[in-house]
């Protein structure tokens, strides 16, 4: 396109991954990026681990830029509405912001606990941004008598042994049947639930909070759970999934819902038919597409290296032609007690896993996952080397189970992977 105003809504990874993709793609019209946070762009996978187990400081997760962007940031402003025929960007603040160029990455937030009454108490916590973890932190250096932690994903995961690295007994409550069961099948997730019991954590699987109490000075102080135990808390933290930040686009004429903003491969928006938006691209958390590589339903992939990878490509969409598509492998890690897990592909597709290196009961292992005789993904833990070999399988589109042939190989069984079939479109790793 010709230089004139590109606008970025959204200021996290993916928006500043745009900004400066967009200069090295020798864009020379004017940058404007909009954020609701009144911070500059920063890292989120240290706030649930880092930040609050205090080896860093929530101010000190700036994220780089390699250029001078020459940018106008529009900080602590939030994106209120969308124009495509006067092609403006409304604001909170009453201000409109024409584009000729719009990159919508906005991201996703924290679902909320439902009751809100219960949600207002003191102590009661969501985890999405800086000033979160800054407020979870202050509250765990007080010395809670117990911390709750409703939900068993990764987010949830890392929370629970951040706390556990500093001595406070924790309790994880989550619906499903073993942590992080969503993305990595139950059978996995069971392998990595006994590790976490190892270190102390009260897991309580198939179960739910069924109400939080406060005292008279609105304080959180009591839990009740599904399974009929009562808990006395001090710090709950609830980290039951996100939702894709899309309100400000109702009725803009794309399609958009709670799940993302849909979009192509090329990252170029759509409508509710399904056509093309012109000069309107997705990024990050928000985009909810279906990667070219694997058979499945539009998805949001709201990992690290997914924003980075969105973000060059609407750059160079919006300044050049032919156009590229995002054809990188998914993959996420997390680091938490003291184990680090590493995925690639998309194992959440899968109908079997196998045990491909290792033991799940101690040490180092890895685990390939099959769909309909394919090898859809891997997950390995502390075995971050291997994962190029299971990457290059699930490219080429081995069968499954493949052939290893590792010195750790196991004589292990094809097993049902365990997952939950709910319509799941989302898949989280660490926050991005």
């Amino acid at each position: 396109m010709t230089p004139g105003r590109i606008v970025i809504a959204g200021a996290s990874l993916a928006g500043l991954r745009a900004a400066d993709s967009l200069r090295a793609n020798g864009f020379t019209g004017e940058l404007v990026l909009i954020g609701d946070e009144p911070h500059e762009p920063y890292d989120r996978p240290p706030l649930s681990k880092a930040v609050l187990a205090g080896r860093a400081g929530a101010d000190r997760l700036a994220l780089p830029s390699t250029r001078d962007l020459n940018a106008r940031w529009l900080l602590g402003v939030a994106a209120t509405g969308l124009d495509l025929g006067a092609r403006e960007v409304r604001l909170a603040d009453g201000r409109g912001v024409g584009f000729d160029g719009l990159v919508i990455a906005t991201g996703s937030r924290s679902r909320p606990w439902p009751v809100p009454g219960e949600a207002a108490l003191r102590g009661v916590h969501l985890l999405r941004g800086r000033d979160d973890a800054e407020r979870i932190r202050a509250g765990l250096a007080a010395g809670p008598r117990r911390v709750l932690v409703i939900g068993g994903g990764f987010t949830g995961s890392e929370v629970a042994s951040s706390c556990r690295d500093l001595g406070l007994p924790v309790t994880v409550v989550l619906r499903g049947g073993a942590p992080m069961a969503g993305a990595l099948g139950e059978v996995v997730g069971s392998a990595i639930g006994a590790r976490q019991r190892a270190h102390g954590i009260d897991l309580r699987a198939r179960t739910t909070v069924t109400a939080l109490h406060g005292d008279a000075e609105g304080r959180l102080r009591r839990v009740w759970l599904s399974d009929g135990d009562e808990l006395d808390v001090d710090l709950a933290v609830v980290a039951l999934g996100s939702v894709g930040n899309t309100e400000w686009l109702a009725g803009s004429g794309l399609a958009a819902d709670p799940r993302g903003v849909e979009c192509d491969a090329a990252g170029r928006a759509l409508d509710p038919g399904g056509a093309v938006v012109p000069d309107v691209y997705v990024a990050g958390d928000v985009a909810r597409w279906r990667h070219p590589h694997f058979d499945a339903e539009p998805q949001a992939l709201q990992h690290w290296g997914n924003a980075v990878e969105q973000a060059d490509v609407a750059a160079h969409n919006l300044t050049h032609r032919p156009l590229r598509t995002a054809t990188a492998l998914p993959a996420f890690w997390s680091d938490q007690f003291g184990l680090n897990l590493k995925s690639v592909g998309l194992p959440h597709l899968a109908d079997e896993v196998v045990l491909t290196q290792g033991s799940f009961e101690r040490g180092p292992f890895a685990a390939a996952y099959g769909r309909g005789g394919v090898t859809v993904g891997a997950v390995a833990v502390d075995s971050p080397r291997v994962m190029d070999g299971y990457a290059a399988l699930i490219t080429e589109r081995a069968p499954f189970p493949p052939a290893v042939n590792a010195t750790d190989s196991p004589a292990a069984d094809v097993l049902a992977a365990g997952f939950g079939r709910t319509g799941l479109s989302t898949v989280h790793g660490g926050q991005s």
